[in-house]
């Protein structure tokens, strides 16, 4: 098998999976994977489908520039296909993925305006490779620019390894990791932490309302 033809099976799976976790609303997010490092070219998601089907036009081949290398096909990329190139220009990862659900969504309103969020304590934190005792991990938060490049200025600015993971205001969280598994185990834990951090201040709240009905 090809690498080419391996790269696109691999982007193929990780898009199925997450597809079955209901993670592309409408035709929301895009996803990405580098096939050469010199010449830079990577699979990215074709802009406007329906991430839940798989199709033979699901990705399609861009450029150091973000361009189509098969320009016939005429199928786009993802209009967010900038932030994707921020990370394989400037990093060695090697897959790219970025999703929008509920949680992701709601976190980056709560905290937009301390620009990040921080946990610690949680045992999911092992799945990014760091194993000391109440370990913590924070994720900075940016505004959600309508002009991709603009955003894509921003988000450049949070990209500084191997591996990370940003979320945009209103918009979603990208994740990168130096492979595919890397990625996807990344965005599981981000989304992991997310949700049980909601579902504490749901619980919490809820506590606090029954204790001030008993003292009144």
């Amino acid at each position: 098998m090809s690498v080419v033809l391996a790269r696109w099976n691999e982007l193929a799976e990780i898009k199925e999976e997450l597809a079955g976790r209901d993670w592309f609303f409408g035709t929301s997010g895009n996803l990405s994977i580098k096939v050469s490092r010199d010449p830079l070219t990577f699979f990215v998601t074709a802009s406007g489908k329906d991430k839940r089907k798989r199709t033979l036009e699901d990705f399609l081949l861009v450029d150091h520039e973000a361009r189509a290398v098969e320009k016939e096909s005429g199928l786009k990329p993802s209009a967010e296909t900038l932030l994707h190139l921020e990370i394989y220009s400037k990093t060695n990862a090697g897959c790219s993925l970025h999703v929008h659900t509920i949680d992701n969504n709601v976190i980056s309103e709560l905290y937009s305006s301390q620009k990040e969020i921080v946990f610690s304590g949680h045992e999911i934190i092992k799945a990014f490779g760091i194993w000391e005792e109440n370990a913590v991990v924070k994720i900075p938060i940016i505004k959600n620019h309508a002009d991709i490049p603009t955003l894509a200025s921003e988000f450049s600015k949070h990209v500084h390894g191997d591996s990370g993971a940003v979320l945009i205001q209103n918009h979603g969280i990208t994740v990168w990791g130096k492979t595919a598994f890397d990625a996807k185990k990344f965005l599981e834990a981000w989304e992991f932490l997310f949700s049980y951090h909601l579902k504490l201040l749901s619980v919490r709240n809820c506590v606090t309302a029954s204790t001030q009905v008993q003292l009144s």
